[in-house]
């Protein structure tokens, strides 16, 4: 039987944390049961997740300044292609 998991490796970027970020990132819609694209702004603590092969990285997001209204949480992975540097 193959192994369709794929490769995870968790890691941490210092240069990231503490950075504040915009990210386009992919959310539900409220009322629905369709998924779009949603605005979030926040600060990088500078942990990641890359998987896959090749390697797709996510940092992680938190103190949401900017997030969609059915987004119950303070946090969110963010992909690196989507991610944005902002001034704080």
């Amino acid at each position: 039987m193959p192994d369709d998991s794929l490769p995870v490796r968790k890691g941490f970027d210092e240069a990231m944390a503490g950075k504040w970020a915009e990210c386009d990132g992919g959310s539900s819609i409220a009322g629905t049961r369709y998924a779009g694209r949603q605005e979030f702004t926040g600060r990088l603590t500078g942990e990641y997740v890359d998987h896959g092969d090749p390697p797709w990285r996510w940092y992680l997001m938190v103190d949401l300044t900017v997030k969609p209204p059915n987004h119950d949480w303070n946090s969110v992975w963010c992909e690196s292609g989507s991610l944005y540097l902002v001034d704080g």
